[in-house]
């Protein structure tokens, strides 16, 4: 464990506030194993309609929490994984620093396991990185039940090929994450949000155009009519750059409702949601429904009806893939996530041969043959 260069500035160890169950998670996956017994596993549950149904004895991590280690001064935490997320948040809050990548919720019972392990990022993403990119470390439960610890405390521990940041985004299916290590930053000094007006060709111009230029960008949507963006970074540097691309002031919080998929555009409309990741310059694509463009173009998401055929095959055309965010009992694809190349598919495979050989962690939950 990294030791901090001033002891005096540790952030104390909150392991006490929340308590350690990994040996009884490790008898519990060692069982399973042994029997050939599928696990469902789950954390505060606020991601279910993310990927497909899972057939399994639930495994709970919602006890084995709390902060064991936080150093501000080194920009570390590590964090138990069914520590809820909100605690972990309002921790770093305190110490005028957070997650980068801007993590969704989803709901209040969110935790730290479940955000890794679906790997899903906020409106910052482009300008400051997905999860992965913040995974220093984790410690895992592999399919024998042994306790197994990737990467650490520093960023050059994960040079290379590294495990912790394999198991971030693949929900639960090649072991059970207990332990998370992050890289945390400071908060800016500055934060201002602007809506302009604009149609959406001139939209993706001006952010093609801006994204060439040392701008304090943080966030670029385009919506209802209008391009909004979100300045972070020094006082002077926030106030130039807002003067300069002028518009009018927008509630900061609108980041946050986009990003708990909370706004209109979610809410009131009944059609399947579709996230689409194209190039970020790429025109409208010729599909039924209402869109909303996200991580200045390169997240795209939306509302349709259209099958789930014709969505992706637009989105290959356009040198990007889809997935559906609505459950197929609601009415969404039968296959959230697009299917895998045959190369690909024999990768995946093989890996899931490796790691979880009697197939007991979240079988299916990405794809129906894993």
């Amino acid at each position: 464990m990294t030791q901090p260069h001033h002891e005096q500035d540790a952030h104390p160890v909150h392991g006490e506030r929340g308590q350690d169950i990994a040996d009884r998670l490790c008898d519990r996956v060692r069982r399973a194993d042994a029997e050939g017994t599928p696990l469902k596993i789950v954390g505060g549950d606020t991601k279910a309609f993310y990927g497909r149904p899972v057939e399994g004895e639930t495994l709970s991590l919602a006890d084995h929490r709390g902060i064991t280690h936080y150093d501000p001064v080194e920009l570390v935490v590590t964090v138990r994984a069914g520590t809820p997320l909100a605690e972990l948040e309002t921790a770093l809050d305190a110490e005028d620093q957070r997650l980068a990548f801007e993590p969704p919720h989803f709901g209040a019972s969110a935790t730290v396991g479940g955000t890794v392990a679906c790997g899903l990022s906020g409106p910052r993403r482009p300008w400051a990185g997905a999860v992965r990119d913040f995974v220093l470390g984790a410690r895992v439960i592999s399919h024998d039940g042994k306790p197994l610890r990737f990467g650490g405390e520093v960023m050059k521990n994960v040079a290379g090929y590294d495990l912790s940041r394999l198991m971030t985004g693949a929900q639960g299916t090649l072991g059970v994450l207990t332990e998370i290590s992050f890289k945390v930053l400071p908060k800016p000094a500055a934060t201002r949000s602007l809506r302009l007006t604009m149609n959406l060709e001139s939209a993706l111009e001006r952010l093609a155009e801006w994204g060439r230029q040392p701008l304090p960008l943080s966030a670029a949507a385009w919506y209802d009519g209008a391009l909004l963006l979100r300045l972070e970074g020094g006082n002077s540097s926030v106030a130039a750059t807002a003067e300069r691309l002028g518009g009018d002031a927008l509630d900061t919080d609108f980041w946050r409702t986009l990003r708990e998929q909370r706004l209109a555009f979610f809410t009131d409309d009944a059609r399947p949601l579709w996230r689409l990741s194209l190039p970020n310059d790429m025109p409208a694509l010729a599909l039924d429904g209402q869109v909303l463009y996200d991580w200045g173009g390169a997240q795209r998401w939306l509302k349709s009806d259209a099958d789930a055929e014709t969505i992706r095959e637009a989105a290959a055309r356009a040198g990007g893939h889809a997935t559906c965010f609505t459950p197929h009992a609601e009415g969404g694809a039968e296959s959230p996530f697009t299917p895998l190349s045959p190369v690909l598919a024999k990768y995946h495979r093989q890996l899931k041969a490796k790691l979880d050989p009697n197939g007991i962690f979240n079988p299916g939950r990405l794809y129906e043959a894993l």
